[in-house]
């Protein structure tokens, strides 16, 4: 375990750091106004400081009345030359009707060739402090990390959207392998921000301090910055002592501000202190701010927050701009064009003008000619743009089909008894039916690299269908193996692969629907409080049916199947509460005369196996190190890495592993399961977790060694206190009416969690090389 130290990055708050980046910055970013018109700021209040025009509400002077609350005070600092805007502490560079720009701060820690830290600077950043500050840090930001042996993530506080996270890692095993303005994860990372974060911490990691790579790379880098304003050198950065000012100068942080913090237009027109004024109309946002802003009337410009702010625009004014032709009379947010006496005519430029009367029979003559010529023409063409449009379509449609192996697909079928109803192959007008176009209201779950919709086949079965951006061309005739043989996998306790289509740019592959979301959310539902039906009974049985489809997975499906991403966002539940394995979006088929396999490192932080990592050497113990640590989230209720607990709880594998040889496991386990499951039970549950996380994978055992043992736990557990008085099924009961019917009609804009992303399947890139730890992929 290295030793990591938390990387404070600040940003916004009244507590901020020193504005000697502000400094270096100052003659890198040019200021833009968001108004037009005259008035810009409250009658006696200053306009600019320096080069920045401080439009209202934002005000110069704190006490000065000039701000429309104190949020929105800017501090003008006359020690420089020229003046610089400052809110608190912070530089600001830019105020546009919707953002602010603002310097950045970069996170760097150096190591010498032994390995120990030299350099160590960071920051804690907030942006206002609390939930009612209006400001809140844009999406239009990527987090990057720079260096060969490097990772960082950035936490979302627990008051502000408390588990929204993303993390990046930099690896590279040679300087040759840095590529010059790329950030794929080689020398360079680049991650979303999350949404709706008022504050975030930094933490920047390192797997070897540097001790590999010290001779090109002697240093890690971490910062937030507004998208593609940053590109990487390549090794020239690693070497370049100015890295961290030329970023600084360079790649500002964008912030999203709003009015009327926590109203919407609706209620906000019943306030008093109601921002928009006349001429203007108020605007609800859609991206998870909750506020308002205002904006001028169509015909009108200026500042619409202040009382004569938004001034009619002349339209007849500029003779070159003049919209009419003759006569030009101009009217509050609008104009009118008239003829003079003896014309007709709209008076429009670009319209009919203005014509003498003598001439109006030849000219409705030409006008009618032209009119059913034009009229024929219009309708002409339109046949055979569609006609054309629906050939390029058809000709489009059998290319995706050619290039994403169709041909291979309807080979393996052919070639396989009972290929044809296992492996359904859709087209892309049966899918776009399904999903009524892919509309939105369909949307299951949204990530960065695709969707899953909701589809609704003929035969009135209800799918899930996932839609990916991308997909590696080297990677088809694997792909296409694996669609054929998952489709033949048949097991009650696995997410049935339906079929595909492959007529789209990208395949689009079609899955069983299952309705009651992840074991994850249910686990962890809302503030650490799990589902009350998860009884020690029913954690046992769950426990149970995954094991027994991964021990069907690595040894009775026709060719052997490792799934590679085994956690409890990728358990779905379907409305009986069964368990079904999801997501073989990172599986790999091993030959039967091969044990192992070597694959790019592929899994989720705080489940992936340890060995594996190391090696690069996949095998099906990787899995039953996963599932250990599936199974120990079922005993504890706990999340399996968050960076919120202490050092020692941080990692969940390695937390109960010390608790079981310290003798504290009582103490770790969930208070439920004391009073349900003897002692005896438990202790042997937890000796099951502890072989399955042995970090030595010959040392654990095999999915079916695990899922018979659990089955004897269950056997063993059929106590008078697991039924109801009645002796009625376990079953009796278990789905309570105020359990969610429907866990996907949450829509995805709504999470706020990286695990409620997507309820059911993966849309990263299998090019990742590790996910964040709690994302359903």
């Amino acid at each position: 375990m290295y030793c990591v130290r938390v990387a404070w990055l600040c940003l916004f708050g009244l507590l901020l750091m020193s504005t000697t980046i502000g400094a270096a910055a100052a003659n890198t970013m040019v200021p833009r106004t968001i108004t037009k018109g005259v008035n810009i700021t409250k009658p006696g209040c200053q306009k600019k400081c320096g080069n920045l025009i401080v439009p209202y509400p934002f005000g110069i002077g704190k006490n000065s009345g000039c701000a429309i609350d104190p949020w929105f005070v800017i501090n003008c600092n006359t020690s420089f030359n020229p003046p610089r805007p400052f809110m608190g502490d912070l530089h600001i560079y830019d105020i546009s009707d919707a953002q602010i720009r603002i310097g950045t701060y970069v996170a760097k820690k150096c190591y010498n060739s032994l390995g120990n830290v030299t350099y160590d600077k960071g920051a804690w950043a907030t942006v206002g402090g609390t939930s009612s500050s209006p400001f809140t840090i844009s999406e239009q930001n990527k987090f990057t990390v720079l260096g060969c042996d490097d990772a960082s993530s950035i936490t979302g506080s627990e008051q502000f959207r408390a588990n929204a996270t993303s993390v990046c890692i930099s690896l590279c095993q040679r300087p040759e392998d840095v590529l010059q303005g790329y950030c794929s994860g080689i020398g360079c990372c680049q991650t979303s921000v999350p949404k709706g974060l008022k504050y975030y911490l930094f933490s920047l990691y390192s797997f070897g301090n540097h001790s590999r790579v010290w001779s090109y790379d002697p240093c890690g880098y971490a910062f937030l910055g507004e998208k593609d304003s940053f590109v990487f050198r390549g090794l020239s950065d690693f070497r370049d002592p100015t890295l961290v000012q030329r970023i600084v100068d360079t790649v500002p942080v964008v912030v999203d501000w709003v009015i009327g913090n926590l109203s919407s237009c609706v209620d906000a027109r019943k306030r008093e202190d109601y921002a928009c004024q006349a001429n203007s109309f108020c605007i609800d946002l859609d991206n998870g701010l909750r506020g308002y802003r205002c904006s001028c009337n169509p015909g009108f410009e200026g500042n619409p927050y202040l009382a004569t702010g938004c001034q009619d625009i002349d339209e007849c004014a500029d003779p070159k701009a003049n919209p009419c032709e003759k006569i030009c009379t101009n009217t509050p947010g609008n104009f009118n064009c008239t003829c003079p006496r003896g014309y007709y005519g709209d008076g429009l430029k670009n319209g009919r003008g203005c014509t003498t009367k003598n001439s109006q029979f030849p000219l409705i003559k030409v006008s009618l000619g032209l009119g059913f010529g034009f009229l024929s023409l219009v309708i002409g063409s339109s046949w055979a743009y569609l006609i054309f449009k629906k050939r390029k379509l058809i000709r489009l449609r059998e290319k995706f089909f050619q290039q994403n192996g169709g041909v291979l697909m309807k080979q393996q079928i052919s070639s396989n008894e009972g290929g044809v109803e296992s492996a359904k192959i859709f087209t892309a007008q049966e899918l776009e039916k399904a999903t009524n176009k892919y509309a939105d209201d369909r949307i299951l779950g949204r990530g960065g690299y695709g969707t899953v919709y909701k589809g609704l086949l003929p035969d009135k079965r209800i799918v899930a269908i996932k839609k990916s951006i991308m997909m590696d061309d080297s990677q088809i005739e694997q792909f296409i193996n694996e669609v054929i043989i998952l489709t033949q996998v048949n097991h009650q306790n696995v997410v049935k692969l339906i079929g595909c289509c492959l007529e789209a740019e990208v395949p689009l592959l079609v899955y069983e629907y299952v309705s009651h979301g992840t074991l994850f959310q249910h686990i962890c539902m809302s503030g650490g409080v799990t589902s009350n039906w998860l009884s020690w009974e029913n954690r046992l049985r769950i426990g149970e049916e995954a094991a027994g489809a991964l021990a069907y997975l690595h040894s009775a499906a026709s060719k052997p199947i490792i799934h590679r991403d085994v956690k409890s966002a990728n358990i779905l539940l379907d409305e009986y509460y069964t368990a079904k394995l999801a997501d073989f979006g990172a599986s790999r088929l091993v030959p039967l005369d091969h044990t192992q396999v070597t694959t790019l490192v592929q899994g989720t932080l705080g489940y992936l196996d340890p060995e594996y990592f190391h090696t690069s050497q996949l095998t099906d113990k990787s899995d039953v190190y996963s599932f250990g640590v599936v199974l120990a989230e079922l005993l504890t209720g706990k999340k399996p890495l968050c960076m919120e607990r202490t050092q020692e709880e941080r990692n969940l594998a390695s937390f109960f592993l010390i608790s079981m040889k310290e003798n504290r496991l009582f103490k770790i386990l969930e208070p439920r399961l004391l009073r349900e499951g003897s002692l005896e039970q438990l202790q042997v549950a937890a000796e099951l977790v502890k072989r399955c996380l042995q970090l030595n994978g010959e040392e654990r055992p095999t999915m079916k060694e695990v899922a018979i043992e659990l089955e004897c736990l269950r056997k063993f557990n059929k106590n008078p206190w697991t039924r109801d008085q009645q002796g009625n099924d376990e079953y009796v009961g278990l789905v309570d009416e105020n359990e969610p019917l429907d866990l996907y009609s949450i829509q995805a804009e709504s999470y706020t969690n990286a695990s409620e992303i997507l309820g059911q399947f993966n849309l990263d890139s299998s090019n990742q090389m590790i996910f964040p730890g709690n994302s359903p992929r």
